[in-house]
């Protein structure tokens, strides 16, 4: 078989050409620590490491959800903690009120603080997160949730919404507290219906409960009581008659139109009162109305005065509730947000695992195929040069 120097010549270059890559391609391998660096490499290995990358991106972006949404609701929780704190010392305040031997300047005393309480309790309300977006403003967080108007009331500006972080596939939880559900919307401390009462009460008395027992019968309205001589007469807001108690004895409760009312003490004959339907109350209405009654010295030592003073306390003590509520719903999805945190980081480390078999490189086992590399590559290095100076007058 004859061999042409052309031949030869090609030969010996490809051998040397492979020698260099494989070479090359096991420096690149010990520079980068990997095996596989492309999908030549390994296109089977290629294929799981692409599938193993990623898993882990999705992994990483649930990660960054749930730190987002544990870092709100980590403040959230701290600000409605510092809340319920604030309310029980504005409790405190308004049981200081009922006491009869305080002077005016006592009870103007009490109510300033109440007053620095209502100031902190919507700063609180009002509170911002790290980007400067409001906490309690539900969906609407670029606007300041909660003003008061020109009679002391809270107004809401926010909504319901609650915002929710995909933590998992096909997993949500709720990264904020509405307003509202935190402040505005606490059940009223005596069951459906708040009660005004009238500065003519002479009688000690206050509203126990005023309760909705068969909402299908019931029909909510305005009802106004009045003790007449020994008879309680209850009439609607069209001034018609609903019921009527002979020999009302208020150890016993008032049913009508599927509501049950219970009064705590004893009326006297002339004394009446309203009940409005209100089955929700704000614990900053609560608070600003006990600081506008604790001023008014008309009317915080009178049978009326004390009567409302009974029910705020009723209804602090449910707006207290409320907050609790709210701050443990913040609490149980921070629980949840860890729980996820931990499954993906386990998920994160097994795909580490599968990705380091698959692609990190066998250090000592690459260090001896350079050397036998190079060995071959200097051997065919060799053979190339001294046949590439063959000739025939070396014969001759």
């Amino acid at each position: 078989m004859r061999i042409s120097t052309a031949q030869m010549f090609h030969q010996n270059i490809n051998s040397v050409t492979n020698k260099q890559s494989q070479t090359s391609k096991i420096i690149e391998q010990l520079s980068t620590g990997k095996r596989v660096n492309t999908a030549g490499d390994d296109p089977v290995a290629a294929a799981g490491i692409g599938n193993l990358n990623q898993q882990n991106a999705v992994v990483d972006q649930f990660l960054k959800n749930i730190d987002y949404a544990k870092n709100r609701l980590s403040i959230t929780e701290s600000k409605l903690g510092s809340a319920s704190t604030l309310a029980s010392s504005a409790r405190e305040n308004v049981l200081r009120a009922v006491n009869g031997t305080l002077t005016d300047t006592d009870r103007q005393t009490v109510a300033d603080e109440l007053r620095g309480t209502l100031d902190e309790l919507m700063a609180i309300a009002n509170s911002k997160d790290e980007s400067g977006n409001y906490l309690f403003g539900g969906f609407n967080t670029g606007t300041q949730p909660f003003t008061l108007d020109a009679s002391g009331n809270a107004i809401y500006h926010g909504d319901s919404g609650v915002r929710e972080t995909v933590v998992a596939s096909g997993t949500t939880i709720g990264a904020n507290i509405p307003g509202d559900k935190a402040f505005m919307n606490a059940a009223n401390g005596l069951g459906d219906y708040s009660v005004n009462y009238l500065a003519s009460q002479t009688g000690e008395f206050s509203v126990e409960s005023a309760k909705v027992t068969n909402p299908a019968t019931h029909t909510p309205d305005t009802f106004t009581f009045t003790l007449n001589g020994n008879d309680l007469e209850v009439r609607d807001s069209s001034n018609a008659v609903v019921t009527t108690v002979p020999a009302f004895d208020p150890s016993n409760p008032v049913s009508f139109n599927g509501m049950e009312v219970k009064l705590d003490g004893k009326p006297a004959a002339g004394d009446s009162f309203t009940l409005e339907h209100k089955p929700e109350v704000s614990l900053l209405d609560t608070i600003s109305s006990a600081i506008a009654l604790i001023e008014d010295p008309n009317k915080v030592n009178t049978p009326a005065g004390k009567s409302e003073l009974a029910q705020m306390l009723n209804n602090i003590d449910s707006g207290m509730n409320q907050l609790d509520v709210a701050r443990g719903e913040a609490g149980n999805s921070l629980k949840s947000l860890d729980s996820y945190a931990a499954t993906h980081e386990e998920e994160k480390i097994v795909n580490n695992s599968a990705l380091s078999m698959l692609e990190d490189l066998d250090y000592a086992e690459a260090i001896t195929q350079l050397e036998q590399q190079q060995q071959a590559l200097n051997a065919a290095s060799s053979v190339f040069t001294k046949v590439g100076t063959v000739s025939l007058f070396d014969y001759i």
